[in-house]
């Protein structure tokens, strides 16, 4: 996925998370048990699922009613002190946070907050700002929101306004060299800038522009997501594998490491598994299958009897780095689950819970050997209900929805303030020191997955309803 801000809310950026090695493991793919069996942290007995689904629709309306009472028409709300962030750049707000909730306020229900939020967009939101915008950030964001939102309200304005956005954001891509895309650009002037390019930028937007050329009938949009994804595998090594980072103007790797699913690759892989399914275009589906066999043989590392992936030079395939695991890297157990890999997600998904156990909520990286907190603030990530979800999809197991609503009470018992929900500094601290910001990915994903495990609703297809990497629901929405 997914490079998202950090702690300090001055801009997004796009962090890099370096694994390790551990010695002693078998050069091949590292195989555990299969069947999922409850880690030793303690069960959270499960109500009936309709009272779930309650507690699920109060905490959102909590957080919701926090943020437009505090925040509205800004990008994100501070619960604590009462202020707002702009996500994007100072003085710019993009009103991100009603962008991010469309489809999730639809999915509940809450059919006049949808309509309040569209006539906000169709009145306020301004693609045209003479701002530098985060490319990959705009298009899953966004992009993303708008189609999502389109898609649950059938209303045009949405998905004439997800052109122009995608329109301004163009020229990132038009205007390299090689294709891949440039990580910035200036939305009225179309000035670009940022050629150092993290490989989950280069790739995750196939979703987005791809539904949005099949909505228009315009191929622009997906011919450039092609084009960015044939310029990074184009440069594999001679083993097949990826680097971080890469140059768009040269096409020259920046650096060795090959660290998937950590960022800066997390949702390069996910996005060819996504494409293909939403848009059935199999050379995604070939694409995605050749990288996740050579990260399962190069990658994949036993260690204290759980499975983690490290870090490796991308032209040898020899270990690199430290052996540390990025939260933002639990949402593979689910992509591993949708493309087939149900060993390995499961096995993945139990090294994630053993770490819930361990601490009151996950903290942002860890040490894979010890379990130790590296990074140890939460910045109220949803990768890991993001796994339980399509653990639970593909499986029928309801161990999977027992340890996603373990994670829900995790962070209601620990992060839930009286304007809303918010990050944490220091999840190994005794009394746990709380920071001041409700990233709008909250409004988006977290509790949108707890929803669609518990409540039901006939506002999904459950059989083929789609997800982004930032949780829009681009395929499956059914209109009341």
């Amino acid at each position: 996925m997914r490079p998202k801000h950090s702690a300090d809310p001055a801009r997004p950026l796009s962090r890099r998370s370096l694994l390790g090695s551990v010695t002693g493991t078998a050069a091949g793919a590292v195989l555990l048990s299969a069947a999922p069996a409850l880690a030793a942290g303690p069960a959270v007995p499960l109500s009936p699922d309709a009272d779930v689904a309650a507690q699920v629709l109060e905490e959102y309306l909590h957080g919701w009613r926090g943020y437009c009472d505090r925040a509205w028409g800004y990008d994100e709300v501070l619960p604590v002190s009462g202020g707002h962030h702009d996500f994007f750049a100072p003085g710019h707000s993009f009103g991100l946070s009603i962008v991010e909730a469309l489809d999730t306020l639809f999915l509940l229900g809450q059919d006049q907050e949808v309509t309040r939020c569209c006539d906000w967009i169709d009145a306020n939101l301004d693609p045209a700002q003479d701002v530098y915008t985060h490319v990959f950030e705009a298009v899953i964001r966004i992009v993303g929101g708008l189609l999502a939102g389109f898609e649950a309200t059938g209303r045009s304005s949405l998905l004439a306004r997800a052109r122009e956005f995608a329109d301004r954001l163009l020229p990132a891509f038009t205007k390299s060299p090689t294709g891949v895309p440039y990580t910035l650009v200036n939305l009225r002037t179309g000035a670009v800038q940022g050629s150092a390019v993290p490989l989950a930028e280069a790739g995750t937007n196939v979703m987005e522009f791809g539904l949005l050329s099949r909505l228009t009938g315009d191929s622009r949009y997906y011919d450039a997501s092609i084009r960015a994804y044939r310029a990074v595998l184009d440069r594999r090594s001679s083993i097949g594998l990826l680097a971080g980072s890469i140059d768009a103007e040269s096409g020259r790797w920046l650096d060795s490491d090959c660290g998937t699913p950590n960022p800066p690759a997390d949702s390069f892989n996910e996005y060819l598994w996504g494409g293909w399914a939403l848009l059935g275009d199999r050379q995604l589906l070939d694409w995605y299958r050749t990288l996740t066999a050579l990260t399962l043989h190069h990658q994949s590392v036993e260690a204290s009897g759980r499975l983690w992936f490290r870090t490796v030079d991308f032209r040898t395939g020899e270990p690199s780095g430290p052996q540390e695991q990025s939260e933002l890297a639990s949402f593979y157990a689910g992509l591993l689950a949708k493309g087939g890999d149900l060993q390995q997600a499961a096995a993945y998904y139990r090294s994630w819970t053993d770490a819930l156990d361990a601490y009151p909520v996950l903290p942002e990286t860890l040490d894979f050997a010890t379990l130790r907190a590296v990074e140890r603030g939460n910045q109220l990530r949803p990768e890991y209900p993001n796994s339980s979800f399509d653990l639970w999809r593909a499986t029928g197991d309801d161990y999977y929805r027992q340890t996603g609503y373990r994670w829900f009470t995790a962070m209601r018992d620990n992060q839930r303030v009286p304007g809303g929900y918010t990050v944490a500094g220091d999840v190994t601290e005794r009394g746990m020191r709380l920071g001041d910001l409700t990233p709008a990915y909250w409004f988006a994903e977290n509790l949108k997955y707890l929803w669609l495990m518990f409540s039901d609703t006939p506002r999904f297809d459950y059989a083929n309803g789609l997800l982004s990497t930032e949780g829009k629901v681009l395929r499956g929405l059914r209109r009341i």
